[in-house]
């Protein structure tokens, strides 16, 4: 059994049955962002009790079964294009941002590509350079999403303070895992039956760009998803031939590396096989957080 972590998911929307297959198939840790609740919230207080669930209550839950709980704070892009709600949301976020587990802002992004919807994406992504947080971006569905994620790369590009290092731009596709990469930027593959990728079309993907900065998730949530999609991604890879090494650094490694990039990442290991343990950052990471301190 491959160890992974899957570094989307939305377990607020996933019965706790889903915790114990997870498990059972090698889930050692998730993160989860916020994102739209199935319907659109009418105040911001709804997103206090949201963001306490997402801190307080969903790690306890994903406890019992021995996965690692992290979350990441926003107002969704689906409902960005109310303003003032987005405004009253964003002002509540740095009350939450040094809550145990809590690895940055996310997710953040373009829904529609609106004049709304990319004033509250620059606004989130100022919080972010303010408090030192990682990104995480939700990019558009379907034929929206190559002109949503060029538009998406061109403002953090114009912002001078991003580190595109330290910016995950998800649900990656062919035609936009490039515009990813070449910016400097980790990327996503969303495991998803119909408005994403498949787990073979994602394998396709890592054959064409190869394993640097990029990670499988299955960001199973209230619609038609699999929670346990990365598993299946991981019987793609061993399928076609690919190492265990090459797979334990795609959905293992890559994710963990990531995350600790956060300024409040706090180390921890997680047996990777044979009684062997995760190994510790490496010289380029550590000297990366020496110089944020």
């Amino acid at each position: 059994m491959s160890l992974y972590i899957d570094p989307h998911i939305h377990m607020i929307s996933r019965v706790t049955d889903d915790y114990q297959r997870m498990a059972q198939c090698g889930c050692v840790a998730i993160s989860e962002p916020a994102f739209w609740a199935g319907f659109d919230r009418g105040s911001a207080e709804g997103f206090r009790d949201y963001f306490r669930h997402l801190t307080e209550v969903e790690p306890k839950r994903a406890a019992q079964f021995h996965i690692k709980h992290y979350s990441w704070l926003c107002i969704n892009a689906k409902e960005a294009e109310n303003v003032s709600l987005s405004r009253d949301v964003i002002a509540m976020i740095p009350e939450f941002l040094n809550k145990p587990g809590v690895l940055g802002i996310g997710e953040i992004g373009l829904n529609k590509n609106t004049k709304n919807e990319a004033t509250i994406f620059q606004e989130h992504v100022d919080l972010a350079m303010k408090t030192n947080e990682l990104i995480l971006i939700h990019t558009p569905h379907l034929e929206d999403k190559y002109m949503g994620t060029r538009m998406i790369v061109d403002m953090l590009k114009n912002d001078k303070r991003v580190d595109p290092g330290r910016v995950l731009i998800d649900h990656v596709e062919e035609h936009t895992v490039r515009l990813a990469l070449d910016g400097g930027f980790w990327c996503g593959m969303t495991l998803y039956p119909t408005t994403k990728c498949t787990p073979e079309r994602a394998v396709d993907i890592i054959e064409m760009v190869g394993t640097d900065r990029i990670m499988p998730n299955s960001a199973g949530d209230w619609g038609k998803s699999n929670p346990l999609a990365v598993p299946e991604f991981i019987q793609e890879m061993k399928r076609r031939g690919h190492s265990d090494a090459v797979i334990r650094k795609v959905v293992y490694e890559n994710p963990l590396n990531f995350w600790r990039l956060s300024n409040r990442w706090q180390e921890w290991q997680l047996p990777v096989k044979d009684g062997k343990t995760a190994p510790q950052p490496g010289k380029e990471e550590k000297k990366a957080k020496a110089a944020r301190r």
